[in-house]
């Protein structure tokens, strides 16, 4: 089954107004044949969104609740009312730092669903898991409780394997790991959702740049890519993109 490619940008705690000609310029080179999003901060997203219409804006977290006494969280429908098209669940960073469990950011993906956002839903394993051979059942048992229920439409959802260990660190799994494991999240996302799990986007995370984004994107089941550091310049950005789109 041929899926339309997504590349988003994770921009983290980067960016400020002055960095919206940089914005403006990922925008202005995303490929038509290509699903192109940037995620940022919160700070941005509305001044983002109106400065790019047309071009996906994605937060980088949501809260599960729809309002309340939730201090410094984010609403899908504040999302939304920014401007946002998507936001990220269950990044490792919130994981680890925000001690987040799986069966909250599956109420986080749900509700953003809900609200009407895309979702791109994070996974992936330590290096410690790694070396004991145990990623693909770690990730794959990560999947199966963070997973929402069953979107009304497949687009609107995606899941990106990044690796902890290859988040910005400049090391990448090698093509058969990255192989093996988006297989076998395929054949949980399939057994969850039967045929519409083949038409979930599989993303891939973790140091991807212009140099080894084309072989990364030439393994079966990688869908597109979530891209870290690569993305917060058009220079960087716009190649991964156009590896992308070449297919």
């Amino acid at each position: 089954m041929t899926r339309r490619r997504l590349v988003a940008g994770n921009w983290k705690m980067h960016g400020l107004a002055a960095d919206l000609g940089e914005i403006a310029a990922i925008a202005a080179a995303a490929d038509p044949a290509v699903d192109v999003a940037l995620c940022l901060p919160a700070t941005l997203i509305e001044r983002a969104a109106r400065a790019v219409p047309g071009f996906a804006i994605g937060g980088q977290d949501v809260h599960s609740a729809a309002k309340g006494a939730h201090t410094g969280c984010v609403s899908a429908s504040m999302l939304r009312d920014a401007g946002a098209a998507l936001v990220i669940v269950g990044h490792s960073e919130r994981r680890e730092a925000q001690h987040e469990s799986d069966a909250e950011i599956r109420a986080k993906a749900e509700a953003a669903l809900a609200a009407g956002l895309r979702v791109i839903l994070c996974i992936g394993e330590s290096l410690a898991v790694r070396d004991a051979g145990d990623a693909v059942a770690t990730v794959s048992a990560q999947l199966d409780v963070s997973l929402p229920g069953a979107p009304a439409d497949p687009a609107t959802l995606a899941v990106a394997y990044e690796p902890i260990w290859a988040i910005g660190t400049g090391k990448v799994p090698t093509l058969d790991d990255i192989a093996a494991m988006h297989g076998a999240l395929r054949a949980r996302l399939v057994a969850a959702f039967g045929a519409a799990g083949e038409q979930i986007r599989i993303l891939y995370g973790g140091s991807v740049k212009a140099s080894n984004a084309a072989e990364i994107f030439a393994v079966a089941d990688v869908d597109g890519a979530l891209v870290g550091g690569g993305s917060l310049t058009a220079a960087d950005f716009a190649p991964i993109v156009a590896a992308a789109a070449r297919g």
